[in-house]
């Protein structure tokens, strides 16, 4: 079993609720939710990120507008629907709890609290 292999799965498992968080504080254009993925240590690709934002919109927790550019094409920028407000409210309580759930799980010797 390689390493690599678990953490991708993990960073992927996130990478929704990452990406929700970053549209949750305005307009964002998509290259600018790669940037701050990568430079958070969360590699993600166009090809990865794009069909996930269409899932999201298709669900109704995104939506976009266009904007025009004065140095390319028309850009979309992604913001959440008060449905994607909400589900991001209930996927930050699961977070705190697998959080809380997870440090008490790997901060806790089990042979020494058994023998308690």
């Amino acid at each position: 079993m390689k390493i690599e292999n678990t953490q991708v799965q993990m960073r992927k498992g996130i990478l929704e609720y990452c990406i929700l968080h970053i549209i949750s504080r305005g307009e964002v254009y998509a290259s600018d939710m790669i940037e701050e993925l990568t430079s958070a240590k969360i590699m993600v690709v166009e090809g990865t990120l794009y069909p996930l934002l269409t899932r999201l919109r298709k669900a109704g927790l995104v939506d976009y507008h266009w904007v025009e550019s004065l140095s390319g094409p028309p850009r979309k920028y992604y913001t959440l629907t008060d449905i994607g407000k909400q589900f991001l409210e209930q996927l930050d309580e699961t977070w705190q709890s697998l959080v809380g759930s997870t440090n008490r799980i790997i901060t806790n010797n089990y042979k020494e609290h058994k023998e308690k």
